[in-house]
């Protein structure tokens, strides 16, 4: 039996084998073929391993902003909840610089902020917040705007706080700016800071359905006598702020819908209270939650929205003996005016209350006195009127 030879599959079946020493062209051809294969087979492992290094800084830099973006976005939601808590946090991943400057400009333009969060932050009295304000009411341009329309674009930017101390600072900080963008205008600072709370003021008892006695024009133009230093404001300026407040309200910004949700974040105090019943006086058992010089209560302790709110502006508070409950409490209005409050029906219908006061009983008393120490501390008064009366007398003179 023949043997084939190995090298027989190179030429084929039956093709004569070359001689020792010979090549055919072929085998040439064969050999250069094997070696182009091996090269391309090395420069692919080449390619492969440099291509990595080429991809990779785009790569990682891409990486790198997505861990910004959530990181800039986590900050942004711990400023909602907790104003100094988020700048602080976007500091320190080197996301925000901490200079009132930058700090200003993030509040001013970054969409997405808590207006309530941003009034609390730019009304601390710490020199940074300070300077931060300074700052704030710079990026504001007043220039050829009268008094009512610098006010509508200013208090759109942020919610004003409810203490008297932050909002006497803010509407400094807005007058000075106005009259540094309006030289002439007004004689003083002091003018622009007492019209500004009078406009503010003249706002509320236009458009709030719950003030009968609304003031008219005379009424207003008598109001602000005599606070440019002593003289009187032409009466065509006063004539034009008052007609614009009459026409169009002040818009108040909105925040999203998770904003009651940040309201109860860090309140100054919770707790299962029984609450009597305005209609049927029966004693129900409800969670309580004090924040925002406001009580709101709930059915439940996981319930998202309240079934009530109580706002605590000039209320009072005291202790209700009651020969079948102890450890009650009381909230009332010293001017025995009916309570503004709200409270929401069966059917989701939210309607205005109808309590003259509201009794509540805690568990001992102990408890009893902690509400209403806390309640007493949130109990807030309308402040404008105090500020605007203070700095009235100190530009008319006048000391009674």
């Amino acid at each position: 039996m023949a043997v084939r030879r190995k090298d027989s599959f190179l030429w084929g079946k039956g093709s004569p084998s070359p001689a020792p020493g010979e090549r055919r062209d072929g085998d040439t051809y064969g050999i250069h073929t094997f070696q182009m294969l091996d090269d391309i087979q090395k420069l692919r492992l080449e390619i492969n391993h440099v291509m990595p290094d080429i991809h990779n800084p785009l790569m990682k830099e891409q990486n790198k902003n997505v861990v910004r973006n959530k990181r800039f976005l986590r900050g942004k939601k711990k400023f909602n909840m907790n104003p100094n808590k988020g700048v602080h946090y976007l500091v320190e991943n080197e996301l925000l610089e901490w200079r009132a400057e930058s700090v200003a400009e993030f509040l001013y333009k970054e969409e997405g902020l808590n207006k309530t969060a941003i009034g609390n932050f730019l009304g601390d009295r710490e020199e940074m917040h300070l300077q931060t304000l300074k700052e704030f009411v710079g990026l504001h341009e007043f220039s050829d705007l009268n008094l009512v329309q610098a006010l509508r674009q200013f208090l759109w930017s942020f919610r004003l706080p409810g203490e008297a101390q932050k909002i006497d600072r803010m509407m400094e900080a807005f007058a000075t700016r106005y009259c540094d963008c309006n030289p002439g205008v007004f004689q003083s600072t002091d003018t622009c800071y007492i019209l500004s709370f009078a406009i503010i003021m003249l706002n509320t008892s236009l458009h709030n359905p719950n003030v009968k006695d609304k003031p008219n024009l005379q009424r207003f133009i008598s109001m602000n006598r005599g606070i440019n230093h002593g003289e009187d404001l032409p009466a065509e300026l006063l004539t034009k702020l008052y007609a614009s407040i009459r026409s169009e309200p002040f818009k108040i910004p909105e925040d999203d819908g998770n904003d009651l949700t940040l309201t109860f974040f860090n309140p100054d105090r919770e707790g299962w209270l029984l609450k009597m019943g305005g209609r049927v006086k029966t004693w129900k058992r409800r969670w309580f939650i004090l924040t925002d010089s406001c009580l709101y209560y709930f059915e439940y302790t996981t319930d998202k929205d309240p079934i009530g709110i109580i706002p605590l502006e000039n209320l009072c508070v005291r202790s209700l003996p009651d020969n079948n409950k102890q450890y009650c409490l009381e909230l009332y209005n010293p001017k025995g005016q009916k309570i503004k409050a709200c409270k929401t029906e069966n059917k989701g219908r939210v309607v205005q209350g109808k309590h003259q006061s509201y009794k509540l009983r805690a568990a001992g008393s102990e408890e009893r006195d902690a509400w209403m120490d806390a309640i007493r501390t949130c109990v807030t008064k309308d402040p404008f009127y105090d500020l605007v009366s203070l700095r009235k007398r100190k530009v008319t003179g006048n000391t009674c």
